[in-house]
């Protein structure tokens, strides 16, 4: 007996469309084109969002979200206006990999809406190692004048750890526009990284950082074997490093070796400051 592909069904199905447990689906949607655009498009992907709740996995009241919202799309004022009335506490970028340019005037508008919201912007500064592709460019600290003149709070993720632009190290060119512009601040989420040892140290000593460091935590990094107390046996007493690593939750273990470095208390309250 012979059955034509279109007749088969299950695991001999003759096809396999797109669906809602597919990780990404891809539709043509006419209406996000820009008027004389061209039709090959931005280089960035715009995805349909049709979102009408918020869904976390948190009961706690303080424990906000962060929306990430590409500044590109022609209704991306209506998002952020939208995240805001659903208690978006911030905005996140990763701009090498989403390729936004933070320097791009185009955007003036958004950050403009950012101040009028008072939501802060968390973009990711220094090189991506995370991805098998990204535009180094992109994660130039120095791009984000133009969001710090605006006024929009800006809080540069990894205090530009690692990356180097114009012979100059990011972390170095960062302390820089720490100097000009109060609304800058950056926070220490990987700085306990194998790859990125020293790093903590240097940011907890340089006075331009000084009252403008911020917890995070860069989570699942935390629990992976890519930090570990037992990375720091110069900065760290062997009690300390076994107490530590003993610790089960992996937040309250970033916590603990955050501490243990160094990390004055106002690093890890300085959120609820800057957030709304």
């Amino acid at each position: 007996m012979t059955l034509k592909p279109a007749s088969l069904r299950g695991r001999g199905a003759s096809r396999n469309p797109a669906n809602r447990f597919e990780t990404i689906s891809y539709v043509p949607t006419p209406e996000y084109a820009e008027p004389g655009a061209d039709p090959a498009g931005p280089r960035t992907t715009f995805l349909k969002d049709d979102t009408r709740s918020i869904v976390t996995v948190n009961e706690s009241p303080d424990v906000g979200f962060g929306a990430s919202i590409n500044p590109y799309r022609p209704d991306s004022l209506a998002r952020l206006d939208w995240a805001a009335t659903n208690s978006a506490r911030l905005v996140k970028w990763l701009p090498s990999i989403q390729l936004i340019d933070p320097a791009d005037e185009r955007l003036r508008p958004f950050y403009q809406r950012l101040v009028e919201l008072h939501l802060p912007l968390l973009v990711h500064t220094g090189a991506e190692h995370s991805f098998t592709w990204s535009n180094e460019e992109l994660g130039d600290p120095d791009r984000l004048r133009l969001p710090l003149s605006v006024g929009v709070t800006v809080i540069a993720a990894h205090a530009a750890w690692p990356g180097r632009h114009n012979g100059e190290r990011d972390v170095d060119r960062l302390a820089r526009l720490m100097t000009q512009y109060p609304n800058l601040y950056a926070d220490i989420s990987s700085l306990t990284q194998v790859n990125k040892l020293g790093a903590l140290r240097e940011v907890l000593q340089r006075p331009e950082f000084r009252h403008r460091l911020v917890y995070g935590t860069d989570f699942p990094q935390i629990n992976m074997p890519i930090v570990s107390p037992w990375f720091f046996p110069l900065d760290l007493r062997f009690s300390q490093m076994w107490r530590i690593s003993r610790i089960k939750n992996p937040w309250d273990r970033d916590v603990a070796l955050k501490q243990a470095l160094g990390v004055p208390a106002e690093v890890f309250t300085r959120a609820e400051k800057l957030l709304p």
